[in-house]
C-alpha cells in the first residue's frame, strides 16, 4: 500500500483541510446555536458569483470571492435591520442575486467552466503552496478573532438582548461574526467546494451539540470531529479514488449519525448544554 504522506500534494491537502475544517467547526458552533447556520449556505451561493466575477475579470477568484462574500454578509445584516425582514428571507435574496450574477457571467464568458467546476466541487488535492499559506493566514485570523472576542460572542449567542442592555456592542459583533463567516466560507470552498462548504460549518457543530455538556466542550468536540472528518476523508479519497470533497462530508455525516444515536443516553442522564 502506498504511503500517502510521501506525496507533497497530500501533505498540503491534509494541512489545509485540517486547518480549514477546524476553523469551520469552531465558528459553526456559534452559528448553529444562534440559528444562523443558513448564512453559511447563503454566502456559499454568493461566493459562486464572486468566483465567476474573478474569472471573468482575470483576477484572483479567491480574493474577489472574499470581497464579494464580506460585502454580502454585511448586506444581509443591513437588509434584516432596515427592511425588517427575517434572517432567512434576507439570506435568500442576497444568495439568489449572487447565484444569478454567477450564472450570467458564466453564460457571457463560456470559457472558464473547467476552472469553475473546481470551485463548485472542491479541489483540495490540487491546492498549491501559496494557497496553503493563504489558508493558514486566514484561518489564524479567524481563530484569533474568535479567541479575542470569545466572551462577547458567547454572551450574544445565548442572550443577545441582555448583552445589548449590558452595553455590549451587539450590532458591531454581529457584523464581525458575519465577516468571519464570509472568510470561512471562502476558505472552505477550496476543500469541499461551493456546493458543500456549508456542511463544514453545520454538521460537526450539530454533531457536537448532540453530546456536549458545556459550550467549551461543544467547541472541542466539534473541532475534533472536523479534524477526524478531514483526515479520514482525505485518506479514504486517496486509497479508494473517491472525490475528496464528498468523502469528507460523508465521514462528517456518519459521525453525526453516531453521536445522534448517543443523544438519548445523554438526555436520560439529564446532561444539557450550559
Amino acid at each position: 500500500m502506498e504511503n500517502f504522506l510521501a506525496y507533497a500534494f497530500m501533505q498540503r491537502a491534509l494541512l489545509a483541510g485540517f486547518l480549514i475544517s477546524l476553523t469551520c467547526a469552531i465558528l459553526g458552533v456559534f452559528l448553529v446555536l444562534r440559528r444562523d447556520a443558513m448564512i453559511g449556505h447563503g454566502l456559499a451561493h454568493v461566493t459562486f458569483g464572486g468566483v465567476a466575477l474573478g474569472l471573468f475579470l482575470y483576477l484572483s477568484p479567491i480574493l474577489v470571492a472574499l470581497g464579494v462574500a464580506v460585502v454580502s454578509a454585511l448586506g444581509i445584516l443591513k437588509l434584516k435591520e432596515r427592511a425588517g425582514l427575517h434572517g432567512d428571507t434576507a439570506i435568500g435574496i442576497i444568495s439568489s442575486l449572487g447565484m444569478a450574477l454567477g450564472i450570467i457571467l458564466v453564460s457571457l464568458a463560456g470559457s472558464f467552466n473547467v476552472d469553475l467546476f473546481g470551485y463548485l466541487f472542491g479541489s483540495v488535492l490540487a491546492i498549491d503552496p501559496e494557497e496553503v499559506w493563504v489558508a493558514l493566514i486566514l484561518a489564524l485570523v479567524v481563530l484569533f478573532t474568535i479567541a479575542l472576542f470569545y466572551q462577547e460572542f458567547v454572551y450574544i449567542t445565548f442572550d443577545s438582548e441582555s448583552a445589548k442592555v449590558s452595553g455590549v456592542r451587539v450590532r458591531r459583533l454581529d457584523s464581525l461574526m458575519a465577516m468571519l463567516t464570509a472568510v470561512t466560507v471562502v476558505l472552505g470552498m477550496k476543500v469541499v467546494g461551493i456546493l458543500l462548504v456549508s456542511a463544514l460549518l453545520v454538521i460537526p457543530a450539530a454533531a457536537a451539540l448532540q453530546v456536549a455538556r458545556s459550550f467549551k466542550e461543544a467547541l472541542v468536540v466539534s473541532a475534533s470531529l472536523a479534524g477526524i472528518s478531514a483526515l479520514a476523508g482525505l485518506i479514504m479519497a486517496f486509497y479508494l479514488d473517491w472525490p475528496a470533497s464528498g468523502t469528507i462530508v460523508a465521514v462528517s455525516g456518519l459521525l453525526f449519525l453516531i453521536l445522534f444515536q448517543m443523544r438519548p443516553y445523554r438526555k436520560t442522564t439529564g446532561e444539557e448544554l450550559s
